[in-house]
């Protein structure tokens, strides 16, 4: 079974932490909501601050139906496109969905882009600051009082999470996949080790550079999203002989430089490893008091093997959340962190369905404090 969805494994490499697909004519609109200047935790502020957005879907009257997607590390709003769409767990016959850039992703105002602070002028920013963008999205564009959901990936499961802690009345529902509450030591040097490998290339030019730097990247390429999003098993399965892993490591590399910016990278990383939970203001360094004080249904999705965002982080800590689920994306494989990337049909029809399943307990006001998607509708297992 596993042979034979090779090409998905092989192709996950190249959606984990990257932009997904090109943006194509039959899919909704780019949409931008100028915030002025963004106002940072660190007192600081990013000038004329762009929010990017698209919206699947259609907001009803009330205002009530909409669900905010928060994406990955140097992912964009395409980044769960596999889980949106009629009859999906994001169901745009229900709900108006809204896919939002994070700070740093190119698209939102980041340091490749920004006019007024460029490169590495950019301030830098925390997880929070990038709720907040959000947040005045929902409050000053769309106005949106309330939310059924909030729901990403991997650096978006950690923005789901500070959602629940920020702003724990403005939602029913949480759904964080692959997430962290608080970056552990095995994650900060992944992402060190990748920041690492870019500023050591020469061609980075302490951040001028003319051209990608590209044996920079190249080795970027290698540690994060070839073997922390990757598993062991899933190359066992992959290649039948060690080497034969070379010439594919090659051409994934190569695959990365036109679609990736060092700098926005380095800046997304610096808030990937500072987050906590806990460092909320009010919480005094808390992680635990600050996940207790979350009010929405919470569903927690982790990968088995997970080397980038280990598993047993959410999993501890995820305990102290009052109206928790815990669950283990297609149990009995072992896809890590890329059990999350979009590509496994295993793994697709998991989140869909699981997913699904909640989000219908939670809008359909459910009571129940587990669900099974293979269960009668309601029934606790």
């Amino acid at each position: 079974m596993m042979r034979a969805n090779l090409a998905a494994v092989a192709a996950i490499a190249c959606f984990l932490v990257l932009p997904a697909a090109a943006h194509s004519p039959e899919q909704p609109p780019h949409q931008f909501y100028n915030e002025g200047d963004l106002k940072l935790e660190s007192g600081e502020a990013i000038k004329d601050f762009s929010i990017s957005y698209v919206t699947h879907g259609t907001l009803n009257e009330q205002k009530s139906n909409a669900i905010l997607m928060v994406t990955a590390i140097s992912g964009n709003h395409h980044r769960l496109d596999f889980m949106i769409g009629p009859g999906k767990a994001l169901d745009t016959d229900k709900y108006f969905i809204i896919c939002t850039d994070a700070i740093a992703n190119g698209l939102t105002t980041s340091p490749s882009n920004s006019k007024a602070q460029a490169r590495m002028a950019f301030p830098k920013f925390v997880i929070r600051d990038m709720v907040e963008s959000q947040y005045r999205l929902l409050k000053e564009k769309l106005g949106i009082d309330h939310l059924v959901a909030v729901i990403g990936p991997s650096m978006g499961g950690m923005q789901t999470l500070q959602w629940g802690v920020s702003h724990p009345d403005m939602m029913d529902a949480l759904v964080a996949i692959v997430p962290l509450t608080k970056t552990p030591a095995w994650s900060v040097a992944v992402m060190a080790a990748s920041r690492k490998a870019i500023t050591a290339d020469a061609a980075w030019k302490g951040g001028d550079y003319e051209a990608p730097p590209e044996q920079g990247i190249r080795v970027w390429r290698d540690i994060v999203t070839l073997l922390a999003a990757r598993t062991p098993d899933m190359y066992a399965a992959q290649f039948g002989g060690g080497l034969d892993v070379l010439p594919w490591m090659e051409q994934q590399e190569t695959a990365a430089l036109k679609a990736f910016d060092a700098n926005d990278w380095i800046y997304q990383t610096w808030a990937y490893e500072k987050h906590d939970v806990g460092t909320t203001p009010g919480f005094n360094g808390d992680t635990a008091k600050a996940l207790s004080s979350i009010k929405a249904k919470t569903l927690i999705l982790t990968g088995t093997k997970d080397l980038l965002n280990p598993e047993f982080e959410p999993i501890e800590m995820g305990k102290n959340i009052p109206d928790v689920t815990m669950k283990t994306i297609s149990p009995g494989s072992v896809n890590g962190h890329a059990s999350a990337g979009g590509f496994l049909p295993a793994d697709v029809e998991y989140l869909n369905r699981e997913v699904g399943a909640f989000l219908g307990g939670v809008s359909e006001g459910g009571k129940t404090f587990h669900y099974d998607a293979r269960a009668p509708k309601g029934r606790p297992y």
